[in-house]
């Protein structure tokens, strides 16, 4: 038996008050603007101890309870059972602030759990205390609803070090700032951390980007998966904030008293699931726990550390941060002031509160200093507040202005980071796919990207018409997108694709049934194409989009939703599912416990369901009735709550395994993984794709008639050497062939006649003469082409979703 270390009870009352260094402390507060007061809120080292800062708006009374475990915590155990310490000390509220420094307490390292700590208060005194946690926490290692840790963010010897000073040194000077902002990448991968690999961690991720990059420096060839993970500049991780947790159950810190100063904790590590975006605000500076495996900081670190050495210039680290919301389970959690009111997605924070404001922007700034590139600003039309002079909700653009302003501070090195909205105002008015510019923000704040209209939920490539329903956007793109974010497959796109009817008009040419469609709708040559050798903007794919992994909405936490979340997925099974997987021994394990033991069984079920939920207008009880009666037979008759949650749970449960990439690497196609790799160095190549097109030397349009196919075709104009690349593409229908001299010409007469002045043959641009006879006899070079179409005696022939690009020079 191994030998266990108990820390003795003098060891916790050596932690004591520091009273001269606390009186210090607040009185260096006292005048502080309510910026740099935030900064230091929360628990910092100091010297030899740690300074407390907390805001307490109200409180008549508050302590500082500190516990110290008596044995070592294994911060990677799924379940333990420890004894602790508990400490209390007294808390002096003067002006809602309480500060406070402690010597002799200990903090968290890569191998050992420190001490950990929240205050208790009340408003009046006749009230119970009530638990605050610390918003600001740098650890929460048993999730959000648990006590913060103590924790040390200072790692004086990274192995990025040298990466992150050469990028800020790099930066271009933000004159209002008066700070260097990093620069952007020519492409992003995004990754869900908790399907990307089998263990669901930054711990697997960075295995797999080590194994790559290991690979790549010893000169061995990259299987298709591996290289559709490469010539990426940039990765995008949906959220790592702190989610929410079980309903109605005991968190992961479970307390029973023993004796004075001594509670008995059972404790483990968070292993909820979720998609991300349903977050606690509480400790968003934290990592979510359940995507540690280890279950230290560190290991995020890790993980930056590995893409930033990455062979090459490394690869950016761009964090996608949710602040327009926070999920009503941070209620109880939140002090009220955080709270504005109800909203579509949960709780809406109360931006306009000052000092709430300011606790907000630092929590984001906090997150930041681990040293990340970017940052994607979820929902940024949701940051509003109510004018009551107006009688409206107005966007609070200064809080946008506020969080692209936020310098990191990390080894030695201070930048701002690259910076994309999602903003899709006017949403939620019922006209926004129309009346949205998708320039708001970026038209405030130039360094600012934005999701362009074609990245957004309601994008399903896979209908017939879609891209020619799609063409003014897509010309709009070529004018004015190359402040957009590009590309069609994102964890939105592919969950709302997952709901489409089957009986809508599907592009039959994609793909022999429903689940080949779905996937080379979503991971689709032409569409690439587009994005990366024609269309200006910043193009993004998705990891589980690459390889052909099905993806949904994931989260297995919840009851009072869980069924009509179900529900609304029931397509999920005929777009990414079919018999052979299905009786796949690892395929949906525990809905198989419940009797579904075909694939049609469960389908007929969730049919249903669906029926039913709507139907009873998403009553629960009413739609459990209406299944009794409809199917008196079924795996869960009688068709009570309890059985209907308990279903829930086990799909989403099933569900998170399934979507798993780890168990599609197979499914990653050869020679798409190259091409989709080709196309992603020639963006690198040819940076001048990346902005808007002039339209004297560049030009994009549609072949028409029609005639069953929408072919695309774009012109665009290397200034540097007068080089020109055409790109065309069937985008949908029949299979087309064309010859380049003939599509040339078409372009020189647009490029000519916009407004029907000018003579084809005489047009002048900045490199000459730019005729037809010129551009056709130009000398032709195939730069890449999707892998299904080919050039035969001078003519391409180009089925649906096929397309080339050829560099024309003189």
């Amino acid at each position: 038996m191994a030998k266990v270390t108990r820390y003795s009870q003098a060891e916790c009352s050596a932690i004591v008050p520091d009273s001269a260094a606390t009186t210090r402390l607040q009185q260096q507060q006292a005048g502080l603007p309510l910026q740099e007061k935030a900064a230091q809120l929360g628990a910092h080292p100091h010297q030899d101890g740690a300074a407390f800062g907390f805001y307490l708006p109200g409180s008549v009374e508050a302590e500082l309870v500190v516990y110290r475990s008596q044995t070592p915590i294994d911060p990677a155990g799924r379940h333990g059972k420890t004894v602790c310490t508990r400490c209390v000390f007294p808390l002096s509220v003067i002006d809602d602030y309480a500060w406070l420094v402690l010597q002799g307490v200990r903090f968290g390292s890569k191998s050992s759990v420190g001490d950990l700590y929240w205050v208790r208060s009340r408003r009046n005194h006749t009230e119970p205390m009530r638990i605050i946690r610390d918003p600001l926490g740098h650890s929460v290692p048993f999730g959000a609803s648990g006590p913060a840790e103590l924790y040390d963010l200072h790692w004086p010897s990274r192995q990025d070090a040298d990466y992150l000073k050469a990028r800020a040194a790099a930066a271009p000077n933000d004159e209002r700032v008066g700070v260097g902002r990093l620069t952007g990448p020519s492409a992003i991968l995004q990754i869900h951390v908790p399907t990307a690999t089998s263990e669901g961690s930054f711990r697997g991720l960075s295995a797999l980007f080590q194994a790559v990059a290991d690979k790549i420096r010893n000169g061995v060839q990259l299987s298709p998966f591996e290289e559709s993970l490469c010539s990426y500049d940039a990765v995008q991780l949906m959220p790592i904030e702190p989610v929410i947790e079980y309903e109605g159950r005991r968190g992961f810190w479970a307390e029973t008293y023993i004796d004075d100063g001594v509670v008995s904790v059972e404790h483990g590590r968070p292993d909820m699931t979720n998609w991300g975006y349903d977050i606690m605000t509480i400790g968003s500076p934290a990592v979510n726990p359940t995507l540690l495996a280890t279950g230290r900081p560190d290991e995020f670190v890790e993980f930056l550390e590995t893409m930033h050495t990455f062979p090459g210039k490394g690869i950016q680290v761009i964090l996608d941060i949710v602040y327009g919301h926070a999920d009503n389970q941070s209620q109880p959690l939140l002090q009220p002031e955080f709270i504005a009111g109800p909203g579509m997605y949960g709780q809406v924070l109360d931006y306009r509160h000052p000092v709430v404001r300011e606790i907000l922007l630092e929590m984001q700034r906090r997150k930041s200093c681990y040293g990340i590139d970017g940052l994607r600003v979820d929902g940024a039309q949701d940051f509003k507040y109510y004018d009551p002079e107006a009688q409206q909700l107005l966007h609070d653009d200064d809080y946008l202005h506020r969080m692209n302003d936020q310098v990191v501070e990390v080894a030695d090195s201070r930048y701002l980071p690259w910076m994309i909205f999602e903003d899709g105002r006017p949403w939620p008015d019922d006209d926004w796919e129309l009346s949205s510019t998708y320039l708001e923000v970026t038209r405030q704040l130039p360094n600012v990207l934005q999701w362009g209209p074609l990245t957004f939920a309601h994008n399903t490539p896979f209908l017939y018409t879609f891209w020619a329903q799609k063409w003014w956007r897509v010309r709009e793109a070529f004018l004015q997108g190359e402040s957009w974010i590009t590309g069609c497959a994102n964890h939105d796109t592919l969950r709302r694709g997952t709901q489409v009817d089957p009986e809508e008009r599907i592009n039959s040419r994609l793909g022999s049934d429903h689940r080949a469609i779905f996937r080379r709708g979503y991971n689709n040559p032409g569409a690439q194409l587009l994005a990366y050798a024609a269309m200006p903007g910043v193009p993004m794919d998705f990891l589980h989009a690459n390889i052909g992994a099905p993806w949904s909405f994931i989260r297995n936490t919840d009851d009072r939703w869980a069924i009509k979340v179900v529900s609304e997925e029931s397509r999920f099974l005929t777009w990414a599912v079919d018999d052979a997987l299905y009786a796949r021994s690892d395929s949906f394990v525990r809905l198989k416990g419940f009797g579904f033991t075909t694939l049609e069984r469960l389908r007929g079920f969730l049919h249903h369901l669906d029926l039913a939920m709507r139907a009873a207008e998403y009553h629960r009880e009413t739609a459990a009735r209406i299944l009794d009666a409809a199917l008196p037979n079924s795996p869960l008759s009688p068709h009570s709550l309890a059985n209907l949650n308990a279903f829930a749970r086990a799909w989403m449960d099933d569900l998170h395994e399934y979507c798993n990439a780890s168990r599609w690497h197979d499914g990653a196609d050869s020679r798409q993984s190259r091409f989709h790799r080709e196309l992603r160095e020639l963006r690198r190549q040819y940076p001048y794709l990346s902005r808007n097109i002039n339209p004297a030397t560049e030009t994009v349009f549609h072949l028409e008639p029609c005639n069953g196919s929408v072919v695309y075709c774009a012109l665009r104009h290397n200034p540097a050497d007068d080089s020109r690349i055409l790109v065309v593409i069937n985008m949908e229908g029949k299979t087309v062939t064309l010859r380049i001299e003939n599509l040339l010409s078409q372009a020189v007469a647009r490029l000519a006649m916009p407004d029907g002045s000018a003579d084809a043959g005489k047009l002048s641009d900045a490199g000459g003469q730019l005729g037809t006879a010129a551009l056709t006899g130009a000398k032709q070079q195939v730069l890449l082409h999707t892998p299904g179409a080919e050039c035969v005696q001078g003519e391409w022939r180009l089925p649906d979703s096929e397309g080339c690009a050829i560099l024309l020079q003189q």
